[in-house]
């Protein structure tokens, strides 16, 4: 099973990206589909399920392999090597891309968005996700009260721990991200939070610490030559007890859905 979907933020977005698949299409009626930075897999059932061709990419071919096996018998899905600056695909080829967490860790985030419109054809859609330079102090204190000394926009941390674990050596201010989009040519359809404090107490820096010691691959680089235990889900399959997750995500959004204020933000945008 996916463990992953026990942890509150890891389930929120996997919930925002399953609602806009639903939104935005239905049984295989988009004709080719992109999972940008698709990791091991863990939404590529889910996402095919709506295309009639999904292709997963990836930096990491260790993540690709695991991919591959998780969701064998996918037959409307392809994995391959390939980099989010530099696009192997013809221009307006792809009618849904969807890329999760992945822009935090390319170095040069606004070239990643001039090639998702790039390789998009008009009318398409985009659904992404990724970590908010506006978290709440309750997910971060330490880092948030640097934020403050140094001003509110700073790129810089404290600690790499809480938003700068997970391999983050930056994180995505909403102003930026919009300026990006706007730049490439994209309209945002849609913009908005996903986790608030309350998930931040839940998983205030532990869950930074955890994955660096059971998960592979635990820094999300290109080739994975870190020590730890090498955790990966067996499955796709959704553990029955993630509806106690889902309701604390329920209550978090019920208190605290009205800060702007979030672990990470959810994103549509059109070409």
């Amino acid at each position: 099973m996916n463990f992953k979907q026990l942890f509150p933020t890891f389930r929120n977005r996997y919930l925002f990206v399953s609602s806009r698949m639903k939104k935005y299409g239905s049984v295989h009626s988009i004709e080719r589909g992109l999972n940008l930075g698709t990791g091991e897999g863990d939404y590529d059932r889910m996402i095919a399920g709506y295309c009639r061709e999904l292709t997963g990419c990836d930096v990491n071919e260790e993540d690709l392999v695991h991919a591959r096996a998780v969701n064998a018998g996918v037959m409307n899905l392809a994995y391959e090597v390939n980099n989010a600056l530099d696009l192997t695909y013809p221009d307006n080829h792809f009618d849904l891309i969807v890329s999760c967490e992945v822009i935090e860790h390319v170095g040069r985030p606004e070239k990643m968005v001039q090639e998702m419109y790039r390789v998009l054809k008009p009318g398409g859609v985009v659904i992404m996700t990724f970590p908010s330079r506006e978290f709440p102090v309750t997910y971060d204190p330490v880092n948030r009260i640097w934020q403050l000394t140094r001003g509110d926009g700073s790129r810089e941390y404290a600690i790499s721990q809480g938003a700068y674990a997970f391999g983050h050596d930056y994180l995505i201010g909403a102003d930026d991200f919009k300026k990006w989009a706007k730049n490439a040519g994209f309209e945002t359809v849609e913009f908005r939070g996903l986790s608030h404090h309350l998930v931040g107490i839940l998983e205030v820096y532990w869950t930074g610490i955890v994955q660096k010691i059971f998960k592979k691959n635990a820094g999300n680089v290109t080739s994975d030559t870190e020590g730890g235990l090498k955790v990966r889900p067996s499955s796709t399959r959704e553990p029955w007890l993630t509806v106690i997750t889902d309701l604390l995500l329920a209550l978090d959004m019920l208190l605290f859905g009205w800060s702007s204020r979030s672990i990470g933000k959810g994103v549509v945008l059109k070409k």
